[in-house]
């Protein structure tokens, strides 16, 4: 069985024993999460309205994968060099 979530404007197809890395959640670790599922599908049937909640679990809070913004004038001697490293949520999908 799969679900559609949606976790901070996001939305994931997840099936139980996902591993996700979604945005910063107020969480602590260890936390056990009820998400309200958008779409259920099962093998035989989809449901847009789908009764019950997938419960996810937060493993840790880490940070992304570095992004380098560069800027730049040409002929005017500016550059300017940024990192950005976004903070994320590593959760599981425990059922559904």
């Amino acid at each position: 069985m799969q679900a559609l979530i949606e976790i901070s404007d996001k939305q994931y197809l997840v099936q139980p024993g996902d591993e996700l890395f979604i945005p910063r959640q107020q969480a602590e670790v260890g936390d056990v999460l009820d998400i309200k599922p958008m779409v259920a599908i099962d093998q035989e049937n989809t449901t847009l309205q789908p009764s019950g909640n997938v419960q996810v679990k937060v493993l840790e809070h880490l940070k992304g994968e570095k992004v380098v913004v560069f800027k730049k004038k040409r002929r005017k001697r500016y550059q300017c060099r940024n990192g950005h490293r976004q903070q994320m949520t590593k959760v599981e999908v425990l059922s559904m």
